[in-house]
């Protein structure tokens, strides 16, 4: 992996991890569809003023359909039910969840394009996700309906996200990266308008919960996309999408930095387990070759 590759992932990994915290915040007041609603809205303003000025607005229209497809599984699909789920999970828990995407993209990989990682890849998906469970294991708590019905909406949202990222690389390969950030987002916009109208909450959100929204929809959804689109160009979908091991790490860093919040020793153990997956998976730590000039 390029230093490029590595500084983009990372970048990724921590406005991803912000989101949680953002959601956690906003969710409460705007409600998960107008909150979701809300952020693809900001994000498609945000991008669409650089797709004009690049002239690449007519790929909207020529891949209308497949980007369609990529706004409803890669962001109104998961958004909704990732902003659902912190109505009930912490912030930190959620993220951790987001951290299985990866496996389930692997799995979609396997089953439908018929691609197979390496001994080295299935490894460091399995030290990744040993890490998140030790790093979360002693706030698991399923004795709660909401609980329940919350891990398996983010369960949901990460199985959706294994699948958008494969479609994305069999259907939109060659399509840049902004104009599949802005496609997505603007159909995302479309198709969340009509439920966003009849949820709106009754009470006008505070302005903290603007705040977090409007930072949801440049930095965790317009920035993020494009570098997440251009991983996967680059990378493949199961590479790209092991930026999910780094989500639960940010957010638990910005959770000490931001609200005080305890950073014990599991947790470091469980984030040093996770970067490591992360290397392993991405390529960055490669096996030693005996012999090797």
């Amino acid at each position: 992996m390029k230093p490029l590759d590595l500084l983009e992932l990372f970048t990724l990994g921590f406005l991803w991890g912000g989101s949680f915290l953002f959601m956690r915040i906003a969710s409460p007041e705007f409600g998960a569809v107008p909150l979701i609603a809300v952020r693809v809205t900001v994000a498609s303003l945000f991008l669409l003023p650089f797709l004009l000025h690049a002239g690449r607005i007519g790929v909207l229209r020529e891949r209308l359909l497949p980007l369609t497809f990529v706004g409803v599984v890669n962001s109104a699909l998961p958004f909704c039910l990732f902003a659902f789920a912190t109505l009930s999970l912490s912030a930190g828990f959620t993220a951790v969840i987001n951290a299985v995407a990866p496996l389930f993209t692997a799995l979609v990989a396997l089953l439908w394009l018929g691609e197979r990682l390496s001994r080295l890849g299935v490894a460091g998906l399995l030290t990744g996700l040993v890490g998140v469970i030790l790093l979360v294991w002693d706030k698991l708590n399923f004795r709660g309906d909401a609980i329940t019905i919350g891990i398996c909406a983010a369960m949901l949202a990460s199985f959706s996200y294994g699948v958008a990222a494969n479609y994305t690389r069999l259907r939109l390969t060659g399509v840049g990266s902004l104009e599949i950030a802005t496609g997505s987002q603007v159909a995302a916009m479309v198709v969340l308008a009509p439920l966003c109208v009849w949820l709106w909450p009754a009470t006008m959100p505070s302005a903290g919960a603007w705040v977090s929204v409007l930072v949801l929809g440049v930095a965790s959804t317009g920035i993020a996309y494009i570098l997440y689109f251009r991983l996967i160009a680059r990378l493949g979908p199961s590479r790209a999408i092991t930026v999910t091991f780094l989500v639960p790490l940010a957010a638990m860093v910005m959770g000490a930095v931001f609200l005080d919040e305890e950073v014990t020793t599991d947790m470091m153990i469980g984030c040093g387990l996770i970067l490591l997956g992360t290397a392993l998976a991405t390529g960055l730590i490669r096996p030693l070759r005996w012999g090797a000039q």
